[in-house]
């Protein structure tokens, strides 16, 4: 009878352990799916999405997570960052890269945070800035936050932020200041 008992106890003793175990684990489990608080209805890992306009390529964007909230207001999230390519005639005109990205289906606006560097390969300028804003309906980026730019000649400008076109080939710069070279008279 005392044997019995062990016995019971034991497996009683090795569930209940076991299922500690097996709850810690899916636990974990849980934890690498969840985003601030919120669990995505879908998640994509290593995309690379292109658009195009009549057969060219006119966008590409690369994200090592892509994650698809539904609900009342749609949207997407990149947690570990995004890289976007923009393309003219064929070539790579610009590329915006940030640690974290969100893109609002319904309002088609896309906001990149965090280390934000876009890069003009034409101009040989770079603007590094902690947040921009691209309204995909209104083809234009813009930032209210500080921004600086790095020049070709190696100038450095700060200011309030910026406007430009969607391709970031014409932008100005919101009350600009810093290193401005002139020539000599």
């Amino acid at each position: 009878m005392k044997n019995t008992k062990r016995h019971i106890f034991l497996i009683f003793y090795i569930i209940i352990v076991s299922s500690f175990f097996s709850c810690n684990s899916n636990a974990k489990k849980v934890s690498i799916l969840e985003y601030d608080g919120k669990f995505p209805d879908e998640s994509a890992r290593n995309i690379e999405y292109v658009m195009s306009e009549e057969g060219k390529i006119t966008f590409t964007l690369y994200a090592p997570v892509m994650n698809k909230y539904n609900g009342e207001n749609p949207y997407f999230d990149f947690p570990e960052g995004i890289k976007v390519s923009s393309y003219t005639n064929g070539e790579v005109h610009s590329t915006l890269t940030a640690d974290y990205a969100i893109s609002e289906e319904r309002t088609q606006r896309m906001e990149a945070q965090k280390n934000v560097v876009i890069i003009d390969l034409i101009k040989q300028e770079t603007i590094l800035t902690e947040k921009i804003i691209w309204d995909q309906k209104n083809k234009q980026i813009y930032s209210d936050v500080e921004i600086t730019q790095i020049k070709a000649d190696g100038t450095v400008n700060k200011g309030d932020g910026f406007e430009a076109d969607e391709k970031f080939t014409k932008y100005a710069i919101r009350n600009p200041r810093g290193e401005i070279l002139a020539e000599e008279l």
